[in-house]
């Protein structure tokens, strides 16, 4: 449907059901979700003219003297929201940010996105993106405790979330956000839902919805969802599994290599793997934007990346190639392993897209295949192979996201600056905390 039409459709349905509140979502610079609702009445002032609100208040939009800010509602993603009353119900659309002469916001996460879905639009390219979100259950929001002791892929009757996590992919699928399947994770009391390929703005909104969905039903459900990268000193850590290709206008997967009888990659798909293991330090503040971001990468509980490698089979490397199943061309896909589910999905997404892009238009190569054994050999110093090390701190990454260029066209001035700041205090807040490994290791001995 064109946009008219989706405008047709949603005030039609408005009618139709009873709809008496629209929410208008949309994220700020560091992906949290926020919202206002307005009546339908103004439903389609909204999408002619845009709904005002104090931009101000949403932390690295705009300061009080530029407040003035436009949110035009996408029809394409209205929803009913099937957790509100069939009465007087609830439906949501996300949101396009726009200044007060009507363009495009540069500080909107979602617009970036959309920037560099262009960028590869005219390059010929569509980017398809599947998810797998992983996150914990504990009690409450201050207690990192275990309910469970289950783990990966286990059946028991000990597994304290199987019923909760039927219950969210079922409201998942209400939102019409396709679950591939879903699971008990590795550490205990972890879990992991995937979510089917979709387009990459697509995706991303659904990301940001599945998250949504995973609390509000862990809290119906008296627990609390953590989408921390590592909770638990010593149990595994949760990530954001970004299963990426690119197809083009005639709907061929562009990933596809006929002529490659070990991987299946075309030369296309390797220039942007390249190209992603090129910037890959640049990105790393925004695929694992926290300090807790690089415990888990650090971490020797599980396959974790900390070199910007890629290999067959190998859940260590930064970029994993999935097994090829015969036939099955069109799902053929990089799977990048690095980022974790604190990270901006729009901001992701269109990092290593600006990345791969880059990749293929300047042709890089792949470094050698990592393998299992390498990896997994104490033996083996990867760096002196020419491996490059991924940040070992949030403080690192953030040095080296401030002298990149690339990071500065990619994401804008604005996005690029107020993520720096922002960052940048975290860290030294971080820094200057007395913590109780300290207060153990220095207070009797000094």
């Amino acid at each position: 449907m064109d946009q008219q039409q989706n405008i047709d459709f949603v005030l039609r349905t408005v009618e139709e059901r009873g709809i008496r509140f629209v929410r208008l979502w949309f994220t700020d610079v560091l992906g949290r979700l926020k919202s206002f609702a307005i009546s339908p009445e103004d439903l389609e002032v909204a999408f002619d003219e845009g709904i005002g609100f104090d931009g101000s208040s949403i932390e690295g939009f705009t300061p009080p003297e530029e407040a003035d800010m436009l949110a035009f509602p996408d029809p394409s993603t209205f929803q009913v929201l099937p957790w509100r009353p069939s009465r007087d119900g609830v439906a949501r659309m996300f949101c396009d940010i726009c200044t007060p002469d009507r363009k495009p916001f540069m500080g909107d996460p979602r617009e970036c996105l959309r920037t560099m879905f262009r960028r590869a639009e005219e390059a010929g390219y569509i980017m398809n993106v599947g998810a797998e979100i992983e996150f914990y259950h504990f009690p409450d929001e201050r207690t990192p405790e275990p309910l469970d002791e289950v783990g990966y892929f286990d059946l028991t009757p000990s597994d304290s979330a199987r019923d909760l996590r039927r219950d969210t992919v079922l409201m998942l699928e209400k939102m019409s956000i396709p679950v591939e399947y879903t699971f008990h994770s590795s550490g205990p009391s972890q879990h992991g839902i995937s979510l089917r390929h979709a387009e990459a703005l697509t995706a991303s909104d659904a990301i940001i919805t599945a998250k949504h969905i995973i609390r509000l039903e862990a809290f119906s459900s008296g627990v609390h969802a953590s989408f921390m990268p590592k909770p638990i000193a010593g149990e595994a850590s949760s990530a954001l599994f970004l299963h990426q290709s690119l197809f083009d206008y005639d709907g061929n997967n562009v990933f596809w290599g006929e002529d490659d009888p070990v991987y299946h990659l075309s030369d296309t798909a390797k220039h942007y793997m390249a190209g992603i293991l090129a910037h890959a330090p640049e990105i790393s503040a925004i695929t694992n934007p926290t300090v807790n971001s690089y415990k888990r990468l650090l971490a020797k509980e599980g396959p974790t990346p900390e070199f910007a490698t890629w290999g067959l089979r190998n859940r260590a490397a930064m970029i994993r190639i999935p097994i090829y199943k015969p036939g099955k061309q069109l799902s053929t896909r990089i799977e990048l392993r690095s980022p974790d589910p604190m990270a901006n999905p729009y901001l992701a997404n269109a990092v290593t897209l600006a990345a791969g892009l880059d990749g293929i238009e300047r042709k890089l190569e792949l470094p050698a295949e990592t393998t299992v054994d390498t990896m997994g050999n104490a033996s083996v110093d990867l760096e002196s192979l020419g491996y490059t090390p991924l940040p070992r701190s949030l403080d690192e990454a953030l040095d080296i996201f401030e002298g990149s260029q690339f990071m500065k066209d990619v994401l804008g001035d604005h996005i690029h600056s107020f993520f720096l700041k922002k960052k940048r205090d975290e860290w030294e807040k971080y820094a200057s905390t007395i913590t109780e490994w300290e207060i153990r290791h220095y207070l009797a001995n000094s």
